[in-house]
């Protein structure tokens, strides 16, 4: 058998002295007396925290210390924060066979290492870092995780005594420039990828259907922009080396972070292994075209 129970409370009574209470009626209309109560009310409550902001005091929102913002990372950068080196991996197999090989699915393969060539190759550039003192402060190596740019990145730090917790392998920002349908062909063929280059940095490699992207100059742009924007971001007065497994990331970098034309990124663009330290003062002077300078100052007729 249930039983039932009643709660009784006692409630004090109501004071004379203070408002009435605000019934639960919707045809209820404030009166400007109630209004001005509840206003006074409120503005009691929330004026300790506006009124005198104790900036000492760490419960105050006032006290937060006021983020120093960057902004976005731009082309050519006003200023940079790091000193950054340059290290194109050495030689690897697929080139010492003289064959061409960027498909992404391919880059952590053994047979995407580095040969005895390029391991000689990349044994030189540490030591060269070493002589020019790249690594005595704070230090940074930057590889693409493609095999033969992690295996140079492991001699570059074994050399210059850099730990490897140093190591910041980078997943896709860095990637060799994908050739599209010049994917397997001979590395003679490169040339015909810059001519197109000379014309305008957004012509793309004809594609292929077995993977491999056909990036343009552009395409690198935004890869190499976005990887500064990280490293800029990261670091403060640190120095970076960044490790790529070819030479256009690099030569597109360069010429974004010195405000070349990227038209004329191939001038940067060496046949052999090269160590670059960013350098404006290294850049070939180049007077730009006259497309470039021209402005039509009465559209539509512009003759």
């Amino acid at each position: 058998m249930s039983k039932a129970f009643a709660f009784k409370t006692s409630l004090p009574p109501w004071s004379s002295s203070e408002p009435p209470p605000i019934p639960c009626n919707p045809q209820f209309r404030l009166t400007p007396t109630t209004r001005r109560h509840l206003i006074n009310s409120i503005s009691i409550l929330i004026s300790p925290f506006f009124a005198s902001p104790k900036l000492n005091d760490p419960l105050s929102p006032f006290a937060l210390p006021v983020s120093n913002a960057r902004g976005l990372f731009q082309m050519p950068p006003f200023r940079l924060t790091n000193r950054y080196f340059l290290v194109r991996a050495g030689e690897s197999e697929y080139e010492s066979l003289g064959l061409i090989n960027t498909n992404p699915v391919a880059k952590t393969s053994v047979d995407n290492g580095l040969s005895e060539k390029g391991k000689k190759q990349t044994v030189r550039a540490a030591f060269d870092l070493k002589e020019m003192r790249a690594c005595e402060g704070n230090c940074w190596i930057w590889p693409s995780i493609t095999q033969r740019a992690y295996q140079a990145a492991e001699i570059i730090a074994a050399v210059n005594g850099v730990n490897r917790s140093h190591i910041v392998p980078e997943y896709s920002f860095l990637d060799a420039r994908g050739l599209g349908a010049y994917e397997g062909k001979s590395l003679d063929t490169l040339s015909e990828v810059y001519e197109s280059d000379s014309l305008s940095p957004s012509i793309k490699p004809p594609p292929i259907d077995d993977g491999t992207p056909n990036e343009s100059v552009s395409d690198v742009f935004v890869r190499v922009t976005q990887l500064m924007s990280i490293l800029e971001t990261q670091y403060s007065e640190d120095t970076v080396i960044i490790v790529s497994p070819d030479s256009d990331n690099l030569t597109v970098l360069q010429a974004g972070l010195t405000g070349l034309d990227l038209r004329r990124q191939v001038v940067l663009v060496t046949p052999t292994f090269k160590l670059r330290f960013v350098d404006a003062s290294s850049i070939p002077t180049y007077k730009q075209p006259a497309s470039t300078v021209y402005k039509c100052l009465n559209p539509p007729s512009c003759t």
